[in-house]
């Protein structure tokens, strides 16, 4: 048993924003209450604390099968743990990808054993070449949460007018990379000031826009369940916005990264602030914290994507782009969104948990008996420097930042998966 004393309990599913005591109990939360005594019972004194549903990131990196280098699902399950995440989806540019049932089964086995819940999409597409459909029946049956050739864009509206239209039989979310390689000179870097400075060709927004604009219209029509990964456009915000206003079930993803930071940091950081969709202006990043606001946008991620300090290293040009993000997400959220007063810390937790967890048909997480005890318990005020990550990767523009937010404990089915030092 384990028994959380005093804290200030945020749940989003039950409107719940009290100070009160939580009961575990084989593997359940057992009781919530005011006042609680349970003899034997280990006690974490959470006075002063937030106790809330564990975070659910439904867009990590964990380059598990083929690129191991970077990170395994092991030391990104780790991760995940440390920044408050009891549930993570990985994306399906693995390599091999998950367009076959042996990749996914491979990743599932090794997920059970990390901890805390680790779930697979599977490509659209065979081989992410976007010309044809996965056997997307066959790889739903055997436990794909969803589908995304994420990384990609899907060019071929015909293929991807199939994917949507069996996505919707399926009940399955369809997850979308939107940047038309035809308004890309150089990736990585906003088209603008910036990449004017550096004599780098840039990515236009136009890229991310007409994409948006064109899928919005294919979900308005087939009914199928999108989301618009890694938002960084203003104008697709508005894009968005307007769907949603019609009626499609269309959804959008925010990083930390894009409503922090804008392609100055590209100045500042170099290629630890090359990713893909760019960093784009401050006017696009106040247009993403609206779309936080008024719900265009309804889920956080990070884009979790870990890569080598080799590989970092490299001319802007020849670096990869992303990322890691799974240990700051928490912290950054309470520092640009709650404590600019943008959204309550309730709001918050909705962003990080209840929302991604719905959006791919999964009960949301909540502290009330009878639910999984999976939880995160943090300090709304506590500062800490984002360093020591558990992570293999540290290619963030974070590093070394002092943030408020700090972890003190992730608990997943009843066990602590992890404890601040």
């Amino acid at each position: 048993m384990i028994l959380i004393k005093n804290g200030r309990v945020v749940d989003p599913v039950t409107n719940t924003d009290k100070i009160m005591d939580v009961l575990i109990k084989d593997n359940k939360i057992a009781e919530v209450s005011e006042h609680i005594e349970a003899s034997g019972a280990q006690v974490i004194d959470a006075a002063g604390l937030v106790v809330a549903p564990g975070l659910v990131d439904t867009h990590v990196h964990f380059r598990d099968p083929g690129f191991t280098y970077k990170e395994d699902i092991e030391t990104g399950a780790r991760a995940a743990a440390k920044g408050g995440f009891t549930m993570v989806v990985c994306m399906a540019n693995t390599k091999p990808a998950v367009d076959n049932i042996e990749t996914l089964d491979y990743i599932q086995k090794k997920g059970e054993k990390t901890g805390i819940n680790v779930l697979q999409t599977a490509t659209v597409t065979k081989g992410l070449k976007g010309t044809e459909l996965v056997d997307m029946e066959q790889l739903a049956a055997s436990g794909a949460a969803g589908f995304t050739d994420d990384g990609i864009p899907i060019m071929d509206e015909k293929v991807l007018l199939e994917a949507m239209n069996r996505a919707k039989e399926l009940d399955l979310p369809i997850s979308l990379h939107e940047e038309d390689p035809l308004f890309i000179k150089q990736p990585g870097v906003n088209m603008g000031e910036v990449s004017e400075k550096l004599s780098y060709g840039g990515a236009s927004r136009t890229a991310e826009d007409i994409m948006v604009a064109r899928d919005s219209v294919l979900a308005l029509h087939t009914g199928a369940s999108v989301c618009i990964q890694h938002i960084s456009s203003g104008n697709s915000v508005d894009i968005v916005r307007l769907f949603k206003s019609l009626g499609a079930d269309i959804h959008a993803e925010a990083t930390p990264h894009h409503f922090t930071l804008t392609e100055e940091a590209v100045l500042e950081y170099g290629t630890n602030a090359r990713m893909n969709p760019p960093l784009r202006t401050e006017a696009d990043r106040k247009k993403i914290i609206e779309g936080i606001i008024d719900g265009t946008i309804d889920m956080i991620v990070t884009d979790h994507a870990p890569h080598s300090v080799e590989e970092k290293a490299k001319p802007l040009a020849k670096a990869p782009s992303g990322i890691t993000g799974l240990e700051t997400s928490l912290a950054l959220g309470i520092r640009s969104l709650v404590k600019p007063g943008h959204i309550t810390l309730m709001k918050l937790i909705e962003l990080m948990s209840t929302n991604p967890a719905k959006f791919y048909r999964l009960e949301p997480g909540t502290v009330a008996a009878g639910s999984p005890a999976d939880l995160v318990i943090f300090g709304e005020d506590d500062i800490w420097v984002a360093d020591k990550f558990a992570s293999k990767a540290v290619n963030t523009p974070f590093a070394g930042w002092e943030l408020p937010g700090r972890v003190h404990h992730t608990i997943c089915g009843g066990k602590i998966v992890y404890s601040a030092q």
